[in-house]
């Protein structure tokens, strides 16, 4: 079963800034392509403070029922605490602008990213469209309304 699909991919980085590597898959099983850091020195993201780090890179996604999403590396965030600012990056098929990520650091001490490191992890998912249809009733379910914390822990 073949489930890959082509995306093309620009480079679109500023004049001085060296190329990062192009996206890629670190191991044969990873799930999302690593996006590195496009930039000309290394920058640093206090505690607390929300930067956002260019990738240098804009992609073409070739459907409308796929998105590209943008998730945290999770050695970053649980070694660091540096996650994304909007937890997870929408990519839409018709953006055609440069990916940026918005890195929030929730720890204690400052991180220091460096030009081309490894900041985030972009999958590629397919999408269905929704056609909306208003109504008075929905089916009852064994949950029903029941939110926050009605299945138990």
């Amino acid at each position: 079963m073949d489930f890959s699909i082509s995306v093309k991919v620009k480079r679109v980085f500023q004049n001085g800034v060296n190329a990062p590597p192009l996206p890629q898959y670190a191991t044969e099983g990873s799930a999302g392509l690593d996006l590195p850091a496009c930039l000309d020195s290394p920058q640093v993201v206090a505690p607390g403070a929300r930067v956002k780090i260019p990738t240098g890179i804009a992609i073409e996604i070739p459907h409308r029922h796929i998105v590209g999403l943008v998730f945290p590396r999770s050695g970053l965030a649980t070694k660091h605490g540096i996650s994304l600012a909007n937890a997870v990056g929408v990519i839409d098929s018709d953006y055609k602008g440069e990916i940026i990520v918005a890195v929030f650091n929730q720890g204690d001490s400052e991180y220091v990213i460096k030009p081309g490191e490894r900041i985030a992890q972009l999958v590629f998912l397919p999408v269905f469209k929704a056609d909306i249809e208003e109504t008075d009733e929905l089916k009852d379910t064994g949950r029903g309304a029941g939110g926050f914390g009605s299945t138990g822990k």
